[in-house]
């Protein structure tokens, strides 16, 4: 027994017509009948009763009619379903990203997957950039936006964009203009700033900044997050250097001062990575 015969079954079952049925299923009535009789010699039963003048369903029949359609209706939503999830329209991503685009590019992002695949489920996720390719290797995320390069020979990323790097001072600070700042007013100053691992390119450039303007700054407060680091700058806990999109927050008691630096924002993802979904995405962005 196949979907066809389950399908002209049923079209007989609501016409109770073999000339009739057979139109509406485009086939001819002579193997219309063939059909119903295979059907019937499959099963062992009869399911209709039929002479020259009527057609009408036996017990067997009518109770096959009414679970069949059920049964129908189900494969025909569980196939639409596999058609969705074949072509990256359903399912489940696990997106990691910065803090930083909290505010900028993230939300715009997302309203316009959530547009294009209304029946995605997205999971978003902050995480520290060491461990990124752990997390992409064990499938725990599917798409990481970051501040580094990825040069990992397992995984792919994308260069999206850069923006400058900013000076984030307490509102009446004396420092307000990027000719304000140099050596001799940053050197007494306390950073609060991510912590310093040695394989990110972000924290690398960080460290051309300090060098830029010869100064031996140390973080006096480490902490992975912006907004919390935010926090801290305007309750004059210490300063910051931070990527200029957190500028699109609401930040009342901070000020954003912009450095000769550039961050760049790139998008990294498993090589042959054979989800559908995540091609979607990277189309998409």
């Amino acid at each position: 027994m196949d979907l066809h015969s389950l399908k002209y079954f049923l079209a007989l079952a609501e016409e109770l017509h073999f000339w009739n049925t057979a139109s509406k299923m485009n086939i001819t009535q002579s193997a219309l009948s063939r059909n119903i009789q295979s059907l019937e010699s499959e099963l062992g039963i009869q399911l209709f009763d039929r002479n020259k003048r009527n057609v009408k369903l036996t017990a067997a029949g009518k109770f096959l009619k009414e679970e069949w359609a059920k049964e129908l209706n189900q494969l025909e939503s569980i196939h639409e379903l596999a058609k969705k999830i074949h072509f990256g329209e359903y399912g489940l991503i696990k997106i990691a990203h910065p803090d930083s685009i909290s505010s900028s590019i993230l939300p715009d992002f997302i309203s316009r997957l959530v547009n294009r695949f209304p029946q995605l489920k997205i999971e978003l996720i902050q995480l520290r950039y060491e461990h990124q390719d752990e997390f992409l290797n064990d499938y725990k995320i599917d798409l990481a936006f970051t501040r580094d390069l990825n040069k990992s020979k397992l995984i792919n990323s994308r260069k999206l964009q850069s923006e400058k790097l900013s000076l984030v001072v307490p509102s009446e600070h004396p420092l307000c203009f990027p000719e304000d700042i140099n050596s001799e007013t940053l050197q007494n100053e306390k950073f609060i700033l991510t912590a310093n691992d040695h394989e990110s390119s972000y924290n690398h450039l960080i460290q051309e900044v300090f060098a830029f303007y010869n100064i031996n700054a140390e973080s006096y407060i480490m902490c992975e997050f912006g907004s919390t680091i935010i926090s801290l700058v305007k309750n004059k806990s210490g300063i910051s250097i931070l990527p200029h999109s957190y500028s699109h927050q609401e930040n009342p008691g901070v000020k954003f001062i912009d450095l000769p630096f550039q961050t760049d924002l790139f998008i990294n993802w498993r090589k042959d990575d054979p989800n559908p979904i995540v091609n979607n995405i990277l189309e998409l962005i």
